[in-house]
């Protein structure tokens, strides 16, 4: 069977694998994102593959994208992409904390930001997180926080049964290869089985939902929507509590 039949491909019978598989795990989904349009940008092919199922999704985004003064109008933009990506709006929450706003030089503390999510967790019986990996597609310091806010709280709450998974940082050459990235992630994958590639089946709705943040809608973000493999195809990873990146 042709792989453009699946949303989801899992290259083995690998045990995080069949984790993200089963529907036990997607009951209640999380999506854990920095800024307005990280939703659009990076992560709509897995946002498509979960609202195509029977999953209970929500977002967290941690920033109203404030950095140059319009968090209010981003707030909102952020509503409308939700609303084209067929995210329940009363499942959205947007912060405007003092101690998180945008910017490169805006370092966020992991402990606030694992408590949060410990909280949004607890309110919506989370099973799955999906947030950014360690380097956060392009090292903005404020994806990478996330990450670790992530991180942390699956270290200090090992009891729960919360699975959290990244979207893996590509190259330069493969972030920006477009469609064609679906065979390279495909033949990535297969080197490392306990990966997941989510293929957009509607990357029509990416661009629909990018164009609602029209604050960001400038020449060259219309360019990396357009040639950015994050449009076509999601490759996932589990988070490995057990990661010393925080010591």
């Amino acid at each position: 069977m042709g792989f453009y039949s699946h949303h989801v491909l899992p290259h083995s019978c690998h045990r995080s694998s069949s984790y993200f598989l089963s529907s036990q795990w997607k009951k209640n989904v999380m999506f854990v994102i920095a800024h307005p349009d990280d939703e659009s940008m990076f992560f709509s092919p897995t946002i498509n593959y979960f609202t195509s199922t029977a999953c209970n999704l929500h977002i967290l985004c941690f920033s109203t994208g404030n950095a140059d003064g319009m968090g209010s109008i981003r707030d909102q933009e952020l509503h409308r992409a939700c609303a084209v990506l067929k995210v329940p709006l009363q499942q959205l929450k947007i912060l405007d904390h003092p101690n998180l706003q945008d910017g490169f030089g805006q370092l966020w503390s992991h402990d606030l930001l694992t408590e949060i999510i410990e909280e949004e967790v607890t309110n919506h019986y989370i099973h799955t997180i999906i947030t950014f990996d360690n380097y956060g597609v392009w090292g903005h310091c404020n994806h990478r926080d996330v990450h670790r806010g992530v991180l942390k709280f699956l270290q200090t709450n090992s009891g729960r049964n919360v699975k959290a998974w990244e979207l893996v940082s590509l190259n330069i050459f493969r972030k920006y290869c477009g469609p064609v990235d679906i065979w390279l992630s495909i033949l990535s994958a297969k080197r490392h089985p306990s990966k997941v590639i989510i293929i957009n089946k509607q990357p029509w709705k990416s661009f629909k939902a990018m164009a609602q943040h029209l604050s960001q809608w400038v020449w060259f973000r219309k360019l990396f929507v357009l040639f950015s493999s994050y449009t076509y195809v999601n490759t996932l990873d589990r988070i490995n509590p057990e990661s010393n990146e925080l010591l």
